[in-house]
């Protein structure tokens, strides 16, 4: 039986949120980095725009093996083999390092996201088995710069700071957060404490803090319209492959 879905502008932009000319880009990157080579068997019964459009709209649905294998005409088990090999290649580039003479802010956050797998997660503050995600996003381009390793979600945010690659990816950059990551070196909010109140200035500085913040909320906003990220099934490091695909594809559709 044939498949339904096949990397055509009309498929590609409804199901993946990507402009055809950045999926063409997605497929260009994902063939540099060996996709199109074998898959360790036998050969593969997609192309390689076709293959790249299930990872994509995988991600994008959070639709089962079961269902989207009658979409591209092909079994549960090859999705599956499809997601395992070309899912890895979607991962975010790493971040350039800071030119010396150009003044770069960035912002740190994290995110709950549901999972399954229980070595991954930990029952956590919204009441639902989740990892902690620790992503930077550069206050000018609303792109994502570095993502660490999902933690599990009972972990506070300044310990998994901490605990991750992202202060080595961060080094020589202005790096903001919320007051969750006080004693970590990064530039948080003026605290407030009892019977002493913030002065005006410190005042106007929380609120400066504040909007120039949130733009990593929408970012987590933006990255969860791909539903892989509002409840994983995926086990292992499947967590952390989905959310660096994600990360790349937010990136390119933010990019004009």
């Amino acid at each position: 039986m044939g498949g339904v879905l096949r990397a055509e502008s009309v498929w590609v932009e409804t199901f993946t949120g990507l402009r055809m000319d950045r999926f063409v880009k997605l497929v260009r990157v994902v063939r540099e980095r060996g996709g199109d080579g074998p898959g360790g068997g036998r050969p593969w019964c997609l192309p390689l725009a076709d293959r790249v459009l299930l990872v994509a709209v995988y991600y994008r649905t959070n639709l089962t093996m079961r269902q989207l294998a009658p979409l591209f005409g092909i079994s549960p088990a090859t999705v599956c083999r499809i997601i395992q090999r070309l899912g890895p290649l979607l991962a975010l580039e790493p971040a350039p390092r800071p030119v010396a003479d150009v003044e770069r802010l960035w912002i740190v956050d994290g995110t709950l996201i549901p999972v399954r797998d229980r070595s991954v997660g930990a029952s956590s503050r919204n009441y639902r088995f989740s990892a902690n995600v620790q992503v930077i996003v550069d206050a000018d381009t609303r792109l994502v710069v570095a993502s660490a390793r999902p933690a599990p979600g009972n972990k506070a945010d300044a310990h998994v700071w901490r605990e991750s690659d992202l202060p080595a990816a961060a080094a020589g950059t202005t790096v903001i957060a919320d007051g969750a990551y006080l004693g970590t070196g990064l530039i948080v909010p003026h605290r407030r404490r009892a019977g002493r109140p913030l002065l005006r200035g410190q005042e106007e500085d929380n609120a400066e803090h504040r909007r120039v913040r949130a733009r990593v909320e929408h970012t987590f906003a933006r990255m969860k319209n791909w539903k892989i990220l509002r409840d994983c099934r995926q086990k292992s490091d499947g967590l952390h492959h989905a959310v660096q695909a994600v990360a790349t594809m937010h990136n390119l559709a933010m990019t004009r």
